[in-house]
């Protein structure tokens, strides 16, 4: 009886113990929750200041209570058991709480860093282009680079920066200034066309053919330059929101400031030297003709037969019945060339070598296929 009277003491003071350890644990990690008190006002005597300890610093002073072994039992702890070492949880919970006081005590931010951002958004600011830049600044850029492009001679070297132009029609797109370049750029082309327009029209009659084919070719050559430094535009605006192509804006363009006023002046003359051999050399006739043809192909009508010599497939396709015809005009042909000193002397000697060459028996045979 005895036996069993102490065994229940005993579990029952264990009991105890351990809800009253388990009291001091909740109470301890509380104390490491709360945040450090704050610092006390300036001490007026000798007595040390718990409260110049750094933060936290007084949270690891938790007193360890004390073990007696000498209890009614051996191994019964007479007082609190001691708090375990700080785990990495109650670690986390100091360092959080302390740097929850720097942060109390941090001073506030200085105006400096405002101003670090206002000065950020003013460069954000600075590189928008108004209206007033663009016509001040990327425009010019512009208008003087399509001068010389428009003005150049084949084969001329032209001082300008591509890379520069191109730069300038990206950022204005970029900008939302495509419909203000675009509308710039036609007016600038129309300009130029018209002033080439009324040159011709004060030209001689025996110098009109051939300005009129520098022209065409000084103004094809030089889209062939604009239309690639405007391809952004043309890419985002035009194609986009016009449904139309640049090059085929500028073509028209020539078509009805300069080829349309001129061409009833033009296409008579290109009869008559067409009836005179060599009176226009023959790579200006087939640059005039190929590129009215390219302007406005309905312009055939006006001379099929001379368009024929210099495009494929304008006429109606040979028959047999009119061979005869054919062999008449060529006949003809070469008779008006022998009036005209051109004979079939030294200038077309080796051709006409190469035609006896032909013409030998041994040729002959062999183009018949005998052997």
């Amino acid at each position: 009886m005895e036996e069993s009277m102490e065994e229940e003491e005993m579990l029952t003071y264990e009991a105890m113990m351990d809800d009253q350890n388990h009291n001091n644990w909740e109470a301890a990690a509380d104390n490491f929750r709360q945040p450090p008190p704050p610092p006390p006002l300036p001490p007026s005597s000798s007595i040390s200041d718990p409260g110049r300890e750094p933060p936290g610093g007084q949270l690891l002073a938790v007193p360890s209570g004390s073990v007696d072994r000498k209890g009614p039992k051996e191994g019964i702890p007479m007082g609190p058991s001691p708090l375990p070492e700080p785990s990495g949880v109650i670690m986390m919970l100091k360092s959080c709480d302390a740097a929850a006081a720097v942060a109390k005590v941090a001073p506030a931010p200085t105006p400096s860093s405002t101003i670090n951002i206002n000065t950020s958004t003013s460069k954000f600011l600075m590189n928008v282009i108004t209206i007033e830049d663009y016509k001040s600044t990327y425009w010019p850029k512009l208008d003087g680079a399509i001068d010389q492009l428009l003005t150049q001679s084949p084969g001329d070297y032209i001082p300008i920066s591509y890379e520069q132009i191109y730069s300038c029609v990206y950022k204005c797109v970029c900008q939302q200034h495509s419909e203000q370049m675009y509308s710039d750029l036609i007016k600038k082309i129309t300009s130029h066309l018209e002033r080439v327009s009324k040159e011709l029209q004060a030209s001689p009659p025996d110098l009109y053919i051939e300005r009129f084919n520098i022209a065409l070719g000084q103004y094809m050559g030089a889209l062939q330059s604009i239309v690639p430094l405007f391809i952004y535009m043309n890419k985002f605006y035009i194609e986009t929101k016009l449904n139309r192509d640049l090059k085929d804006d500028l073509i028209k363009l020539f078509t009805e400031h300069v080829a349309e006023k001129h061409i009833y002046s033009l296409m008579p003359l290109l009869l008559e030297a067409q009836s005179t051999p060599f009176q226009v050399t023959p790579s200006t006739m087939a640059n005039i003709v190929k590129g009215l043809y390219t302007l406005r192909p309905e312009w055939v009508q006006m001379a099929p037969t001379l368009f024929s010599k210099f495009i494929p497939n304008i006429l109606p396709p040979a028959v047999e019945s009119e061979l005869s015809e054919y062999a008449a005009q060529d006949q003809k042909l070469q008779r008006e060339l022998i009036q005209n000193g051109f004979t079939r002397g030294d200038q077309s000697r080796k051709r006409a070598g190469d035609e006896l060459a032909y013409n030998s028996p041994s040729a002959c045979a062999s183009s018949r296929g005998y052997r």
